[in-house]
């Protein structure tokens, strides 16, 4: 048996399986690494400081150093807490937030499961992302971590509504919720991303409602990872770090990681379904003639230059936009974005379905 017949056993595929799942985890660790110095790096930027610049040439190893800092520590558990919950919530946070990377395409083909259904996989994925965080401020026994993680409970779902009707009107746009068919179908350039309407130019008025879901898609996201201006759940100057104040050494690294993966996941939801993930601005034809390896390659560079783009200006919101306060968080998800995502929906669905392209 060659090796083409081995990959076609039960064995060849597993260990295939393993293998990609092993590289995305280490390409995601290391982007996150260093993604994780570029946001202390802009925000030191914009307060006019330098940030970490002292480990390795312009503190290029900072997050090694923390990581290491992390793991050499003493894990403390508090008298009183539920050691095993205590212990399990940074695990779950941080096995949710790499699982849903499973069907994220990274080029074309380069995905692990390239399920028909990889939307609602990561709508159950992201659902149950908010017990890791229930869990671990109930098991501190205390009650600052108990208030952030009800906090954050409330914020996820009531933003997972909205994140939820946009993903919607994409799904119409496409007419699939295969992540890679939905990539696909914005190959050509980007007056065929379905920010403009996904179709090319005969479908441009699609834009003016587009448009507007994008904006709520990335503003949502920030609520959904508990990013500033929506970082309500571990505020500091009321809840002292939130759901994650008692944790410390390598279980308070699990959670930040976890949500790290989550804000670069989102970056990279908002690249896949808005403004065509691997596929360039501009026609590519000339990569017909290239090896596919490649070809795909070009495609993953693509795909990689917009996440960085949207961490970027996830970053600085971070560094530019106040605090929301809490009633202001709630209204503005459950009576504006609520509302306008619905709206989106019932547009895109009659414009499919008594538009031109119809």
């Amino acid at each position: 048996m060659g090796a083409q017949g081995f990959w076609a056993t039960g064995g060849g595929w597993t260990l295939l399986t393993v293998l990609q799942i092993l590289a995305i985890l280490v390409w995601i660790l290391l982007s996150l690494a260093f993604l994780l110095l570029a946001d202390r790096k802009i925000w030191a930027g914009v307060q006019l400081r330098k940030g970490p610049n002292v480990v390795g040439p312009f503190g290029l190893l900072q997050s090694f150093a923390d990581f290491l800092k992390f793991v050499l520590k003493e894990i403390v558990v508090p008298d009183g807490a539920d050691k095993a919950v205590f212990l399990l919530a940074p695990l779950v946070s941080f096995t949710l937030g790499f699982a849903a990377w499973a069907v994220v395409p990274l080029a074309p083909g380069w995905v692990v499961a390239n399920v028909n259904v990889g939307i609602l996989y990561l709508f159950a994925i992201s659902s149950l992302g908010v017990y890791g965080i229930i869990m671990g401020g109930w098991a501190s026994n205390s009650k600052y971590p108990f208030l952030g993680s009800l906090r954050s409970a409330a914020q996820m779902v009531s933003y997972e509504v909205s994140i939820g009707f946009v993903i919607v009107t994409v799904i119409v746009l496409a007419g699939s919720m295969n992540l890679q068919t939905i990539v696909e179908k914005q190959a050509g350039g980007f007056w065929h991303w379905n920010i403009l309407g996904g179709g090319g130019w005969k479908q441009l008025p699609m834009a003016l409602v587009m448009i507007p879901m994008a904006v709520v898609f990335f503003i949502s996201a920030l609520a959904e990872t508990n990013r500033p201006p929506f970082d309500l759940p571990e505020a500091e100057s009321e809840l002292v770090a939130g759901y994650q104040v008692e944790y410390s050494s390598t279980p308070y690294l699990l959670f930040m990681i976890g949500e790290y993966a989550n804000i670069v996941l989102m970056c990279a939801m908002i690249s896949i379904l808005f403004f065509g993930g691997w596929q360039a601005p501009f026609p590519t034809g000339f990569t017909a003639s290239w090896n596919p390896t490649a070809a795909s390659f070009f495609g993953f560079l693509w795909f990689f230059a917009k996440v960085i783009f949207f961490f970027f200006l996830f970053a600085m919101t971070k560094a530019v936009v106040p605090r929301y306060r809490y009633d202001q968080l709630m209204r503005l998800g459950w009576k504006v974005f609520l509302p306008m995502s619905l709206a989106a929906v019932l547009l895109i669905a009659a414009y499919r379905v008594f538009g031109p392209a119809a």
